[in-house]
């Protein structure tokens, strides 16, 4: 409801107001980590653990998660004090149902294929040319900042660090005595996300990346720009 009731406001220009563009950024970021988590779940069941279906992970509800803080309360801070689409925490997988290690991987890239497909949707006005013949630039702006963070969301779950999707994905493949040490980084994941983009470098590398991915998809980056500072209205 948040995320309708705002995004008709600043699409009919009802309101100006840069809380109306954070409650629909913010809104919809939590909806798109919702489709990353029940993506995990539905390939997981798909793959044989059918637990995930009497845990609720299949109804997209937040609270239903395993970790309502590292999935949804983590990234919203990172979004806030960032405004990069950071990873929060990951559905529990009883991953000795799974049938083989194929649907292991499988599961780990459901979810970043969950943003990409967020983020081709959300790339189609742009695509098309209809936000940029519109004047409501408040509402284009925010669409693109939230695509700016799915795009980011797929570049950094690809990264194959512990603990992100995409070592979940090679992870299958190794020898089980570096799963188990990868295992034990794992909960190390968050504060070396925050070091990582902390770094100028890593920030900027990052920032290119996600520049590239949606410059490609035909949204211009003084569109993304602007929905970021909407964003964080509080930042001079």
């Amino acid at each position: 409801m948040i995320f309708l009731g705002s995004g008709v406001a600043l699409y009919q220009e009802a309101t100006q107001s840069p809380v109306a563009v954070f409650a629909f950024v913010a809104s919809g970021w939590i909806i798109s980590l919702c489709l990353h988590e029940g993506a995990h779940a539905l390939a997981a069941y798909l793959g044989g653990d059918r637990s995930v279906l009497s845990k609720g992970y299949l109804s997209l509800d937040p609270f239903a998660y395993a970790h309502p803080l590292m999935s949804f309360g983590l990234p919203i801070v990172y979004l806030m004090l960032g405004g990069i689409g950071l990873p929060g925490g990951a559905v529990s997988i009883d991953r000795r149902a799974v049938r083989n290690r194929h649907w292991g991987a499988l599961i780990s890239a459901a979810g970043p294929m969950a943003n990409l497909v967020v983020l081709l949707v959300l790339c189609l006005p742009f695509v098309f040319g209809w936000a940029y013949a519109m004047e409501n630039d408040d509402f284009w702006s925010a669409v693109a900042f939230l695509a700016a963070l799915q795009a980011s969301a797929l570049v950094l779950n690809l990264l194959p660090i512990p603990g992100l999707d995409g070592f979940g994905i090679l992870s299958p493949y190794l020898p089980e005595e570096m799963q188990e040490q990868a295992q034990a980084f794992a909960p190390l994941l968050g504060p070396l996300l925050v070091m990582l983009f902390l770094n100028k470098s890593v920030g900027l590398a990052i920032w290119n990346a996600v520049a590239a991915l949606t410059t490609r998809l035909d949204i211009a980056p003084s569109y993304i720009f602007a929905g970021l500072s909407l964003f964080r209205f509080w930042v001079d």
